[in-house]
């Protein structure tokens, strides 16, 4: 079993204050959230590390333990002792013992997260999968998916749910927020933030399957973004096919190219080639872990040549040939 360093987990000394504990799990927890990170495994591993190492730290009872033990297992170690033969049977928690449970409140999450990441994070650290074997050795189970009812009767962690949720180009551009009916009546409004794209997961914390007695799953919302008639998409970038007419071509001049946002004008050089794009800058997609940031839009020039021509017109295209020549 793999010891752990909660406090190197956290990046604070091991005499640091509550505050202190409290400003480096915000600042850490803001960047591996899986709101900021959607389907990266990786920071997701991390973001639960890292609730593993502030449900410990930031209890006075669970640090306290910890400490104690963190102590011997140190002064275990620099004597030469293997992991593998220390006695960890003295500090197993007991299913009798006292149970170390610490629910976060909506407002503590609130101050921790802010508002969007207070609502939508949950308040149940164990929620993420529960914690390592390390912790449940310390602790037992009580902290993890499975806990024990004031009864004594064990209740389990209910199932994570997934459901597939179609939005238009529009909505992903801007964010919406979507309504969904569970068959026991349930109603949940659910936002979507801008700039996700077809397979981004939303985690809706405690809204998936309830256990027996115990607390609810997740849900995760899988995102399906529908093509558009007009854009293309790709990552942040969009792309469209804009008609403009030979004279404008040739000659120059201004047109009017349709954005998510709203039309912009858009010059184009004399003797613009058909099929040249144009790159405009910002007119793309919001970045969904900065929607300040935007990708592009590419303008492919697509020329129209002119059709039932008078004979004055075929004249005229005559003698501009005979000119070339």
């Amino acid at each position: 079993m793999d010891y752990k360093d909660y406090y190197r987990i956290l990046g604070v000394n091991k005499d640091a204050k509550q505050e202190d504990i409290k400003k480096a799990y915000r600042k850490l927890a803001r960047k591996y959230h899986p709101d900021v990170n959607p389907g990266d495994k990786s920071a997701e591993e991390k973001f639960k590390e890292i609730n593993e190492a502030y449900e410990v730290l930031s209890d006075p009872a669970k640090r306290e333990k910890y400490d104690r033990f963190g102590a011997q297992w140190q002064q275990y170690t620099r004597s030469g002792g293997r992991p593998q033969d220390f006695d960890w049977s003295q500090w197993t928690a007991q299913p009798g013992g006292q149970a170390y449970t610490r629910t976060v409140t909506p407002e503590e999450l609130e101050q921790i997260f802010g508002g969007a990441f207070g609502r939508s994070a949950g308040g149940d650290f164990g929620g993420m999968g529960g914690f390592s074997d390390f912790f449940e050795m310390l602790f037992g189970n009580w902290g993890g998916s499975a806990r024990r009812s004031a009864s004594g009767a064990r209740s389990t962690r209910g199932g994570d749910t997934e459901q597939p949720v179609q939005i238009s180009l529009e909505d992903a551009y801007r964010g919406t927020t979507v309504s969904l009916q569970w068959e026991d009546g349930r109603r949940i409004e659910a936002k979507i933030p801008p700039g996700v794209k077809t397979g981004s997961r939303i985690r809706l914390s405690g809204q998936g399957r309830a256990g027996p007695g115990g607390q609810p799953g997740d849900l995760y919302l899988k995102v399906e973004v529908l093509p558009h008639p007009t854009f293309t998409r790709e990552g942040d970038d969009l792309k469209i096919t804009l008609p403009v007419d030979l004279y404008t071509a040739l000659l120059g001049g201004e047109v009017k190219v349709p954005t998510l946002d709203r039309p912009v004008d858009l010059t184009i050089p004399p003797e613009t080639a058909n099929g040249k794009v144009f790159r405009l800058r910002g007119l793309g997609m919001p970045n969904l872990k900065n929607p300040q940031e935007r990708g592009n839009l590419y303008v492919t020039v697509q020329v129209q040549l002119p059709r039932n021509l008078s004979q004055k017109e075929k004249e005229l295209f005559r003698q501009l040939r005979d000119l070339r020549r």
